[in-house]
């Protein structure tokens, strides 16, 4: 039984999680940065003082079957004005806040949530502290919160927290045990360092046996990584003290509609220049169907058997 790590946040990692759910012989454990603090998580962690809890909504589900009733409330967001009452909030969010003020734990919120919807795989925050990220642009100017920090046009020189953080034990030793670690797919800065800034975790990247995978992003984000080649999204992880011994970048080529597209909203696809200081494979990712460029579940998962076989 291999020992799958998957550690990031957001749509990008869910995408990984589920194209990897059913895979056979398999044991698949996410670690989710808990330092968002915009929309419905943001709101609920300042009135109620605990992590945020809107990326562990998404991984939940991308790690289950998606045909209960469960999963469509999971799902569900209140419609309104996101500033009063439920209106704006995701009932999974309120679900998981509920858990947590009746148990006593967030963990414990995470694990019966995982139990009633089949989850296959473990579900564990890098941390359960109430946090606030920071970013250090390279003007000096230091943005406060994680919802903040893509909307500064400066180029990010690291993100940090203001005090050490605990990391969550069983993150750690999940880590520690890892046969393949991937991180990724996702926001560089405010969806994977998150995670990999946390002292516990870090040390746990430096001594684990596992094969560390960056699956690369396909597309710059406006403002957090705009005009970054796949060089810079890699070197960022290594400055920030993030093992990498492959990175996987996808082969297809993208349709021009859909760069042109892109570009509008200043965002361009991310290129090698081939002089990334480690690994680089090419491999069939993408998925053009709608409209947009897509992660396709199906094919990260054909591209992580393939990794396994060298763990």
């Amino acid at each position: 039984m291999k020992k799958i790590v998957v550690i990031g946040g957001g749509h990008g990692q869910s995408v990984i999680l589920q194209g990897i759910r059913d895979l056979e012989d398999v044991e698949i454990t996410a670690i989710v940065t808990v330092a968002d603090d915009g929309g419905s998580t943001g709101r609920l962690r300042e009135r109620y003082n605990i992590p945020a809890m809107g990326d562990i909504r998404n991984v939940l589900l991308s790690l289950c079957e998606d045909d209960s009733l469960l999963y469509d409330l999971m799902n569900y967001r209140f419609s309104g004005a996101k500033e009063e009452d439920v209106e704006g909030h995701s009932l999974g969010n309120l679900i998981l806040t509920a858990l947590s003020e009746i148990k006593g734990s967030f963990q414990d919120s995470i694990d019966i949530l995982s139990k009633e919807l089949q989850v296959k795989g473990r579900i564990l925050p890098s941390t359960v502290e109430y946090l606030n990220l920071f970013a250090l642009m390279d003007d000096d100017t230091v943005v406060k919160g994680e919802a903040n920090i893509p909307s500064f046009k400066h180029h990010i020189t690291r993100v940090f927290y203001d005090h050490e953080v605990e990391a969550f034990k069983s993150a750690v030793d999940a880590i520690r045990e890892a046969d393949l670690l991937i991180y990724g797919i996702g926001s560089l800065y405010t969806s994977i360092l998150p995670n990999t800034i946390i002292s516990g975790i870090r040390e746990a990247l430096k001594q684990t046996k596992a094969l560390k995978v960056y699956f690369a992003n396909v597309m710059t984000q406006s403002n957090e990584t705009f005009d970054y080649d796949l060089h810079d999204h890699v070197q960022a992880l290594l400055d920030h003290q993030t093992p990498i011994d492959l990175v996987v970048k996808h082969s297809e080529t993208i349709p021009q509609a859909i760069l042109y597209r892109y570009h509008l909203t200043n965002s361009v696809e991310v290129v090698d220049n081939g002089d990334v200081e480690c690994r680089v494979i090419e491999r069939e990712l993408l998925d053009f169907s709608s409209g947009l460029v897509r992660h396709s579940p199906e094919k990260i998962a054909i591209t992580v058997k393939e990794l396994l076989e060298d763990c």
